[in-house]
């Protein structure tokens, strides 16, 4: 049945509904998550907070996602990805909303119901990328994959608008507008089915044509009725299970770390290192933001072709180096100028066609890297691992920079370069893993990869001769 998906030229309607509620929910569960960067530079005046009292609010969500990545992941495997996909996109939206009660000087508040909306963020990014690669026939599965992930900086652009005409005193009303994406449920129930594949594994062969037929719009009649071949060997996930994929686990964990660390680091704590370095307002710093958001979506765009033209391992290597070289390149120029311009703001934004753009590979390679019964448990897996680097890239810039200094433009800053050759070590180790131990999945269908990763997963030789 699953042949008749992969010659499939060209993406029907119904396909792309399904990836049009995939790209909402990411631009929205974004949106929430980054939200606190912006809230924060409003905060840091008034509240008077030093550097380790907001790391502790910007890293609580790291923590959130890296439970919420695991926990959601493992559902997906048993109850399916549709079901989880709707409670996760509830969990992020009225966590956020319950940020609009936060009392004045409530950092605690503020880190506490963060923590719960990074549960629902970290869940649904491991589980709608599955769900939409399981629809798409696999010469289509890269820069579909990328596609996804594509408009993530245009929510993280959104909330920059937004702080951007949001007076000092008004930050609730950005938590109350992250309620919204509650709606995307209504859109979910409406367009999309449950995973055919996951409906095959479970022995519900019915249910699986059916909603293949659904997806490229042909009666069910019309697909093969699907079997036991279809679905592969009956598999029972355990985590344990994920340690017999060494390579699978290697590139995809350590692959995301160095990523989520670098790009978190720098993202979270962009809009208040413009207040205190430029000496500028949380308004013209969000602002500013927005040029970073547009070169990530640039970004995202492109590598989600060079997935497809260079393969998934170059594609890696390259964001991962290019990110790393300009994010140091920027902290050792954050006091410097070019034609009167901030060149710590135009590097950065460089830098972020790399460091942002390159997620269009991290999220859909670490899906692509596991074997079928252990796809969105694996990429739940690794983005939970990588969602260390949400704590460890603003605390380790805080801690670096000092956590005991205040967030007050007057207090000199001497320890930035520092800061930001950490972060951008992290994606240079990134680059080295995707570039030297990556797997080669372009072009390949799932069910080759499957039958590569299952034959003998013990060997998955970190050691094995690159091909190009």
């Amino acid at each position: 049945m699953f042949e008749v998906l992969d010659r499939q030229a060209s993406l029907t309607g119904n396909q792309i509904k399904i990836l049009t509620a995939a790209i909402i929910g990411d631009a929205l569960e974004f949106f929430d998550y980054f939200l606190i960067g912006f809230v924060l530079a409003f905060l840091i005046g008034p509240w008077k907070l030093t550097f380790g009292q907001s790391a502790t609010v910007l890293m609580s969500s790291g923590i959130g996602a890296i439970l919420g990545a695991y926990a959601w992941g493992w559902l997906a495997e048993r109850i399916g990805r549709r079901v989880v996909f709707i409670g996760t996109v509830l969990n992020f939206s009225i966590a956020t909303g319950l940020l609009y009660f936060t009392p004045e000087n409530g950092w605690v508040y503020l880190a506490v119901m963060r923590f719960f909306v990074g549960t629902g963020v970290g869940g649904l990014y491991c589980v709608d990328l599955p769900l939409v690669q399981e629809f798409m026939p696999s010469s289509k599965r890269g820069w579909v994959g990328g596609l996804v992930t594509c408009v993530i900086p245009l929510g993280v652009g959104l909330g920059a608008v937004l702080g951007a005409f949001t007076g000092t005193g008004e930050w609730r009303i950005l938590f109350a507008i992250g309620v919204l994406p509650a709606l995307l449920v209504l859109l979910v129930r409406l367009w999309v089915p449950e995973s055919p594949r996951w409906l095959c594994r479970q022995g519900r062969y019915e249910e699986a044509r059916k909603s293949l037929a659904w997806a490229l719009q042909l009666e069910p009649a019309a697909l093969p009725m699907p079997t036991a071949a279809d679905a592969g060997p009956v598999q029972i996930s355990n985590w344990l299970d994920l340690f017999k994929y060494p390579r699978s686990l290697l590139v995809s964990w350590l692959g995301n770390a160095g990523a989520q660390t670098g790009v978190y680091g720098v993202t979270l704590w962009a809009p208040s290192l413009f207040v205190l370095l430029l000496k500028v307002t949380p308004q013209e710093a969000a602002k500013m933001m927005i040029l970073l958001t547009v070169c990530g979506f640039v970004g995202r765009i492109a590598f989600s072709f060079f997935s497809e033209i260079m393969g998934r391992r170059n594609a890696g290597g390259l964001l991962g180096f290019g990110a790393g070289f300009l994010i140091i390149l920027a902290g050792y120029n954050y006091d410097a100028s070019l034609m009167g311009v901030s060149a710590f703001w135009l590097i950065l934004a460089a830098a972020f066609f790399f460091a942002d753009g390159g997620f269009a590979i991290v999220g859909p390679y670490a899906a692509e890297v596991w074997p079928s019964h252990l796809r969105t448990s694996g990429m739940g897996s690794a983005y939970g691992f990588g969602g260390i680097g949400k704590i460890i890239g603003p605390v380790g810039l805080a801690l670096i920079v000092g956590s005991n200094n205040y967030l007050k433009p007057d207090v000199p800053l001497p320890e930035i370069p520092t800061a930001f050759v950490y972060l951008g070590c992290w994606f240079l180790m990134a680059g080295a893993v995707y570039y030297f131990f990556g797997i080669e999945t372009r072009g390949k269908s799932i069910e080759e990869i499957d039958r590569e990763l299952t034959m003998a997963p013990t060997v998955q030789g970190i050691g094995e001769k690159r091909i190009a």
